[in-house]
């Protein structure tokens, strides 16, 4: 899971690391409660896709709508949390909400 504060970085992992992997961002803040019981929830279902010693099916961000608001403005977030979903630098998603099951499914149908 990693961090991403800036749109360069942002759109760097989209068009250059990602290639047609699925992209899955968590877009939080710190004073979200919602947030804050749905964001381990997120973390845990790194291993469930990704393998140590394998190659990432999913790349896991985390943005902070606070610190992130270069990222917010192109890509707006109306209530958190907010998951949005990109394959091929192309936004493909969007889940509203601390919904868990809404969530993995996603993660399911885009990763295959």
């Amino acid at each position: 899971m990693r961090e991403v504060t800036t749109l360069v970085e942002f759109e760097a992992i989209l068009k250059e690391e990602a290639g047609d992997q699925l992209v899955a961002v968590d877009f939080t803040a710190k004073w979200c409660p919602p947030c804050k019981v749905i964001g381990p929830k997120f973390e845990e279902m790194v291993p469930i896709f990704n393998k140590e010693g394998e190659k990432e099916k999913v790349i896991f961000l985390k943005v902070d709508v606070d610190e992130g608001d270069e990222i917010t403005e192109k890509y707006p977030v109306k209530a958190m949390p907010t998951f949005m979903f990109f394959k091929n630098a192309k936004k493909v998603d969007e889940l509203v909400g601390a919904d868990e099951k809404k969530l993995l499914e996603k993660l399911k149908a885009w990763s295959s």
